[in-house]
């Protein structure tokens, strides 16, 4: 009796202290804040796509195999004949009791399943690019920083406007000349080749891998020019603090100064671009899935939106909102780890 009582205090004590943790606490808040965030995000969503003139049922008219009768059928079975609120309310009434987002009217599937299939292959995308992205643009940030107004800070600031200044449509279509120009080196078109499942676990690795350097890249080069400048403004701006020139006045060698002290320091607001990276990165993925043919999340949103495929497109871009919630949660969660000092409070 005296055990079980023991153990019950414990687990009530382990479960108090996890229930009263500043991080607990935090999360619990922000995905509270998130369900609120997508609510409003999903009517104000499904307010536009009501807006504009049509729907699915409206491109089959235009066939005429399609009888008048059967294209009224089709309305009532994806209830297309109720009002817009009507409808917005079977719809998110169905996935809170159900987790059901519908039925796609072009793919006659689950919804649910159709993103399952997609957002593995966006991530992919995505954390890849964000991989590539910053560990290029935060060393060639630090080696401009340090060499400030040297003429290897010039090249690289040359290099990050050039970056910048080119729109991703541009860049992606540039590389499909490359991929033209040097074929069949790169493939463009698809994630995998077309005997991939004939080959081992390692050479499907290297499938689709060499199928995503074209894409990474064309997602990659507008942000590594805002990374690479942003990291040199802000090592810059530390290394011209006072403690930094007491760190180099007591003697310390200048790797420990810079990589250890101010590094240190300015990283701290990095990590929080990091949230808005990845944000930037799902956007941008539109794009690069668009040109190369990528089967992600991007792609079936604009064939949902071509295709005035209601359901699918509305969750795809809860999928999308949801994400970008993630991802900045995850860049503060990171931030707190990085740097104990700072408060998770202080972070909303």
């Amino acid at each position: 009796m005296t055990t079980t009582r023991i153990s019950w205090d414990t687990s009530r004590d382990w479960l108090i202290n996890i229930v009263t943790n500043e991080t607990f606490i935090y999360v619990s808040k922000r995905l509270l804040q998130a369900l609120l965030t997508l609510l409003l995000a999903s009517a104000l969503s499904f307010l536009i796509i009501q807006l504009a003139p049509g729907d699915y049922v409206d491109t089959l008219r235009q066939n005429p195999k399609i009888s008048p009768e059967r294209i009224e059928e089709l309305k009532r079975q994806f209830g297309l004949d109720r009002s817009w609120p009507e409808q917005y309310g079977l719809w998110l009434w169905r996935i809170i009791t159900q987790g059901d987002f519908g039925t796609s009217f072009v793919y006659q599937r689950s919804v649910a399943s159709l993103l399952w299939e997609r957002v593995p292959a966006t991530l992919l995308l995505a954390i890849s690019s964000l991989l590539v992205t910053w560990a290029i643009a935060i060393p060639l940030g630090i080696v401009a920083a340090v060499k400030q107004n040297s003429f290897i800070d010039r090249i690289l600031q040359v290099i990050s406007y050039a970056g910048q200044g080119f729109p991703s449509f541009i860049t992606a279509l540039l590389l499909l000349i490359f991929a033209q120009m040097t074929s069949p080196t790169f493939p463009v078109g698809g994630m995998t080749s077309i005997d991939h499942t004939e080959l081992s676990w390692f050479g499907k690795f290297l499938d689709i891998s060499w199928h995503m350097i074209l894409p990474t890249i064309a997602l990659s080069i507008t942000s590594f020019a805002g990374l690479q400048r942003f990291t040199r403004g802000q090592l810059l701006d530390v290394l011209r603090e006072d403690y930094i020139q007491t760190a180099r006045a007591k003697g310390l060698p200048e790797n420990r100064v810079i990589y250890v002290h101010a590094l240190r320091n300015a990283i701290n607001p990095l990590i929080t671009l990091l949230g808005f990276e990845l944000a930037g990165l799902l956007s941008g993925a539109f794009i690069a899935e668009f040109f190369f043919n990528w089967p992600g999340l991007g792609r079936l949103t604009i064939q949902a939106v071509q295709s005035q495929d209601l359901y699918l497109l509305m969750a795809s871009l809860m999928m999308g909102a949801v994400l970008l919630i993630l991802g900045n949660l995850l860049a503060d969660l990171l931030l707190k780890t990085v740097d104990p000092r700072i408060s998770l409070e202080s972070l909303n």
